[in-house]
């Protein structure tokens, strides 16, 4: 028997189950050719996350470190990052954080998708998975609270449709993300900071971002969905 290759981390791979080798990995050979589009598998997902295990689910500051999917396709790796976030959320706080703190987790997942059918199917993935946690506990997490509301908005901000590699979005426009930035010694209060997508590669050669973005008032991570602005 040939074993198996090894990771970074010395560990062995494990082998695919025969469910998992018949998981759709691509839906059509058009959208191969035309986008390059090719799904990662579920387990070669866990495996990948498997070696930041530290920065999502043990590390200090694990909530609030931010992760970006520039092809997100359907969701797979966003979904993933924030089902582990949530479980270690479970394990590391009180019932009475979880609420706020799964918010915070669902604020530092970032994406970027081409395709609009593969962004709708990923935007509602984070959202079944961010219910479904609640739901589990007996927590009230439906259309009509904020927490839901929040979420929402926060998915829709966060993972955008576009291309990663001009920086922008459907309609030509520079794809706008937002930093929700905690306010220091005010429990579950956030702060708004909106970015562009290029000012990010930008910085990493030290150009200037001379975009004029909107500004927001603080407010509770649970109330950024009213989307008040600093000027109202």
């Amino acid at each position: 028997m040939t074993a198996a290759p090894l990771r970074p981390d010395g560990q062995a791979f494990t082998v695919a189950s025969r469910d998992e080798l018949s998981e759709e990995l691509i839906k059509s050979r058009e959208r191969v050719k035309a986008h390059g589009e090719v799904f990662t598998p579920r387990r070669m997902v866990e495996q990948m996350l498997d070696l930041v295990c530290a920065e999502l689910e043990t590390g200090p500051g694990f909530v609030d470190k931010t992760f970006f999917e520039p092809s997100a396709g359907d969701g797979n790796f966003l979904i993933a990052i924030l089902r582990r976030k949530l479980h270690a959320i479970e394990k590391r706080y009180q019932p009475e954080f979880w609420p706020t703190e799964s918010l915070f987790a669902l604020a530092s997942i970032y994406g970027v998708e081409l395709l609009e059918d593969n962004l709708i199917a990923a935007r509602a993935g984070l959202l079944a998975e961010f219910a479904a946690f609640h739901a589990a506990h007996g927590v009230v997490c439906s259309s009509r609270t904020n927490m839901y509301r929040s979420a929402v908005y926060l998915i829709g901000a966060n993972v955008a449709l576009g291309d990663t590699l001009t920086g922008l979005d459907a309609n030509g426009e520079p794809i706008e993300f937002s930093w929700w930035h905690r306010v220091l010694n005010v429990p579950g209060l956030v702060q708004r900071d909106p970015f562009t997508l290029a000012s990010l590669r930008g910085a990493g050669v030290g150009a200037f971002d001379f975009t004029v973005y909107a500004t927001y008032q603080q407010c509770r991570i649970d109330q950024v969905h009213k989307e008040v602005r600093a000027d109202d």
